[in-house]
């Protein structure tokens, strides 16, 4: 009987492996980057071994050493999220799943992307601002940087700061492209005030 597992696993480890099979371990990969468990080599390596497997074996072997990531958040990433609003504010904050493509409409209100305790999947975010009035406000992290290059602006202002770690791998990358009018962006860390406190002995 265990002869019979153990020829069925190792039956499963020969099985040629699907792009979305390397896609699944990539994602691992960059997860545990952003937690700090890789370095930018061991992740530039595992990637390129990744997306180079033949094999189920193959990919097995590059997160044996690393945490199972939670499915039912990798479940709930979406390639597309749209915000839409008029005169309020929309806030993404603690544990937001970051989308592959986000849709920005606002007028006279603020929107908020707290990448700080983000869940990153995926290595870019494309931003299709098209925004009036307001500010787009968004807060990283170490490994976290924006590029702003493609964006349209008609009387608004772009404030960028670094979050620091410039040794750090690039978890995400976010592309913000489409227009920003009579408003401003800002791209900041997190205030060190709002940061979790230690808890004192």
């Amino acid at each position: 009987m265990s002869g019979e597992v153990s020829r069925s696993g190792e039956s499963s480890l020969g099985l040629r492996a699907s792009h979305a099979d390397r896609d699944r371990v990539v994602d691992v990969l960059r997860i545990a980057a952003g937690d700090g468990r890789l370095t930018v080599e061991e992740l530039d390596e595992r990637v390129e071994a990744a997306l180079s497997a033949r094999t189920m074996g193959e990919l097995a072997v590059l997160t044996t050493d690393l945490p199972a990531v939670d499915a039912e958040a990798a479940a709930e990433v979406k390639d597309v999220v749209r915000i839409d609003q008029r005169g309020g504010s929309a806030r993404r904050g603690e544990e937001w799943v970051v989308p592959r493509r986000l849709e920005i409409e606002s007028e006279w209100g603020d929107v908020t992307l707290d990448f700080t305790g983000a869940v990153i999947t995926h290595d870019t975010l494309h931003i299709d601002l098209d925004m009036r009035g307001g500010t787009l406000r968004l807060m990283t992290r170490p490994g976290v940087v924006v590029d702003t290059d493609s964006l349209v602006i008609d009387y608004a202002k772009i404030k960028e700061r670094s979050s620091g770690g410039q040794d750090m791998p690039v978890v995400l990358r976010v592309v913000i492209g489409g227009r920003m009018s009579f408003g401003r962006v800002v791209v900041r860390p997190q205030r060190r005030g709002l940061a979790r406190k230690a808890p004192t002995p």
